[in-house]
C-alpha cells in the first residue's frame, strides 16, 4: 500500500537540513571565502558542470561530533556527486574550505570512496577540486580510527588508467590533496591562492625546526617546474576551463572510444611554410611549436607539463578531428637533448596515452642523450629504462618522424626507426641518423690523425664531408630503416589516412606472458 504524502513538518525538517549545508544559509562563511578571492565549492561545481546536471551525494552526511571550536562541519567539508561536462557524465569531489578548512574527515573519506566506486563501476571520469588542509588533525590523533589506514588510497590507484582523473588545486593543498592530485592524469593550480606540497611550512618547522619558503617550494609555478602539476594559471575560471578542455580529448574510460571532433585544417601560415620550418643546417635552431602548428588541427592542442623538462614537448592534439598524443623534441631548448627529466616526462605521457587508447606521434630532433656528471647523478640510465619500458609495453599505434637529428642512444630510446615497431616511421629530407654526431665521432676516432695532418682543418672537413654523406635520410631509407622519406607538408596526410583505422595491438605479450614488467626505480 502506498503511503500518503509527507506531513508539512517532515518536509520542513528536510528543507531546513538541506538548506543548512548550502551557501545561502552560511552567508558569513561564504563572505569570508569570497574575501580570500575564492569561490565556494558549490560555486565551482556550478561553473564547471552543465547547468542543472549536478546531483549531490552525501549532502546531509556529517561527523557525529562538531569540529574545532564546537562548529558544525556541513557535509563533512566535502561536496560530492555526479554531473555532466559538455554532455558527458563525471563524478565531482570539491573540498569546502568554509567547513573546517576543507580538511579530510572520516565521513568525507567515506563519501570520497563512494564517489570513486561510482566512477569505477560506471566507467566515468573523476574531477577533484581541492581547497583544504589534508587530514583533520582532531580526528587523526585517535589510533582507534587512524591505525587502520584509509582504503581510499588503494581505490584511487585502481582508478588510474581505467577512468580519466583530473584535479584543480584552488587553495591550501598540503598532504592528502597533493597526494591525490599527484595520482591524477592532469592537474592545474591557481597562482596566489593555491599551495602544493606534502607538508606545510608550520608542520616542517614543528617536525624539523627548518624554516622553508612556501612561495619557493609550494607555489603553483614552483610545483609546475618540478613536474608535480601540469599547469599554473591565474584564475579559477582558467583552471576549470583547462580541466574541461583536457577531458574533451579523453574517452569516458579505457574501454570507451576516443571522442572525435569536427575536422579542422592546421594554421594556414604554419602549414604553408612547414617545408621551410626545419633548416637544413644543423647549427641553425628552430621552434618545434611552429612544426606542430603546421601538423595539428588549429586550436586543438593541450600541452602537459610545459615548464617541466621543456626540451621535450608532450601534447594532446587532433589531426582531422582524431586525437593524437605528441612527444616532440624541442631544439630551441638544450638542442632537444634527452635528459632524465625529459625521459621521465615522455614515459609518463606515453603511459597516459596507452592507458586510454590514444595513438602516439614521436617527432624527433635530438643530438642524443645528456652526458656528463650531472646526467649520471640525475639517474639518466634509470629514466631512460623507464621510457624504454613504457614504449615497449605500449599497445596503441605509434608513429615516428625523424625531423632532423637522431643520434646515439637517444635515437633508439625515443623510438627511432623500428626500435619499438611503430605503425609508420618516416624521415624528413634533412634527417640524419648515426651513432653520434659526425664531428664527435671524428674527434674520438680520428683525433690524432687530424692533429698530425699538415692541414688539420682541411683533413677534418674532408672526413666530415665523407661521413655526412652516409648518415642522411636517403641512406637510411636504402637500408629500410624508414618506411619513406617524405616532405614535412606530406606528413599530416599520411597520418590522417592512418589514424581513424588503426586498432590496438598486443605486440609481444602473447610470447612473453607475465603479470607486468618490473618498473625501473
Amino acid at each position: 500500500m502506498l503511503s500518503g504524502p509527507r506531513s508539512p513538518h517532515h518536509q520542513t525538517q528536510l528543507d531546513v537540513a538541506l538548506a543548512s549545508v548550502h551557501d545561502d544559509s552560511r552567508a558569513e562563511a561564504v563572505a569570508r571565502q569570497h574575501a580570500r578571492g575564492k569561490q565556494t565549492a558549490r560555486e565551482r561545481i556550478a561553473q564547471l558542470t552543465d547547468p542543472d546536471s549536478f546531483h549531490e551525494i552525501g549532502a546531509l552526511a556529517r561527523p557525529a561530533e562538531p569540529g574545532p571550536g564546537g562548529q558544525p562541519i556541513p557535509a563533512d567539508g566535502l561536496v560530492t556527486g555526479t554531473a555532466r561536462i559538455d554532455g558527458r557524465p563525471v563524478v565531482v569531489l570539491a573540498s569546502d574550505y568554509t567547513a573546517a578548512g576543507g580538511s579530510n574527515g572520516l565521513i568525507g573519506n567515506a563519501k570520497m570512496r563512494r564517489c570513486w566506486e561510482i566512477a569505477a563501476t560506471r566507467g566515468i571520469p573523476v574531477v577533484m577540486l581541492f581547497d583544504g588542509g589534508g587530514h583533520r588533525i582532531s580526528e587523526g590523533l585517535d589510533a582507534r580510527e587512524f591505525a587502520g589506514g584509509f582504503d581510499i588510497q588503494e581505490l584511487q590507484t585502481r582508478l588510474s588508467g581505467w577512468v580519466p582523473m583530473v584535479a584543480a588545486i584552488l587553495g591550501p593543498g598540503y598532504g592528502q590533496p597533493t597526494l591525490a592530485a599527484a595520482l591524477c592524469d592532469y592537474v592545474v593550480a591557481v597562482r596566489g591562492i593555491a599551495s602544493v606540497g606534502m607538508a606545510p611550512p608550520a608542520l616542517v618547522r614543528a617536525a624539523t625546526g627548518e624554516d622553508v619558503d612556501s612561495e619557493q617550494l609550494s607555489s603553483p609555478d614552483a610545483q609546475a617546474s618540478y613536474g608535480t602539476i601540469d599547469l599554473a594559471v591565474d584564475t579559477e575560471e582558467e583552471a576549470l576551463d583547462h580541466l574541461r578542455w583536457y577531458l574533451s580529448f579523453l574517452p569516458l574510460n579505457a574501454d570507451a572510444p576516443l571522442p572525435v571532433a569536427v575536422a579542422a585544417p592546421p594554421d594556414r601560415h604554419a602549414a604553408a611554410t612547414l617545408d621551410e620550418t626545419v633548416p637544413a643546417d644543423l647549427r641553425v635552431g628552430y621552434d618545434m611549436y611552429d612544426v606542430l602548428d603546421g601538423l595539428l588541427d588549429e586550436d586543438s592542442d593541450l600541452e602537459l607539463k610545459s615548464v617541466f623538462a621543456p626540451n621535450l614537448i608532450t601534447m594532446l592534439g587532433r589531426i582531422e578531428g582524431c586525437v593524437v598524443g605528441v612527444v616532440a623534441s624541442q631544439p630551441a631548448v638544450k638542442a632537444g637533448m634527452l635528459d632524465a627529466p625529459a625521459a621521465d616526462k615522455a614515459a609518463h605521457f606515453i603511459s597516459l596515452c596507452d592507458a586510454f587508447g590514444i595513438p602516439v606521434l614521436v617527432i624527433m630532433d635530438l643530438p642524443g642523450l645528456a652526458v656528463g656528471e650531472e646526467a649520471e647523478r640525475s639517474g639518466l640510465a634509470r629514466s631512460s629504462a623507464r621510457l624504454s619500458a613504457e614504449l615497449g609495453a605500449a599497445t596503441v599505434p605509434m608513429f615516428t618522424v625523424v625531423a632532423r637529428k637522431g643520434y646515439g642512444g637517444g635515437y633508439v630510446i625515443l623510438s627511432g626507426g623500428r626500435t619499438f615497431n611503430p605503425e609508420l616511421v618516416v624521415a624528413w629530407p634533412h634527417a640524419e641518423t648515426a651513432v653520434m654526431a659526425v664531428e664527435t665521432a671524428i674527434e674520438l676516432v680520428y683525433g690524432r690523425e687530424v692533429a698530425s695532418a699538415p692541414d688539420p682543418d682541411g683533413r677534418r672537413a674532408e672526413l666530415t664531408e665523407g661521413f655526412r654523406g652516409g648518415i642522411g635520410a636517403l641512406r637510411g631509407a636504402e637500408g629500410f630503416g624508414f618506411d619513406a622519406v617524405i616532405r614535412p607538408s606530406e606528413t599530416r596526410g599520411w597520418l590522417a589516412d592512418l589514424l581513424p583505422d588503426l586498432p590496438r595491438h598486443g605486440q609481444m605479450q602473447v610470447l612473453t606472458p607475465r603479470r607486468h614488467a618490473v618498473a625501473p626505480l
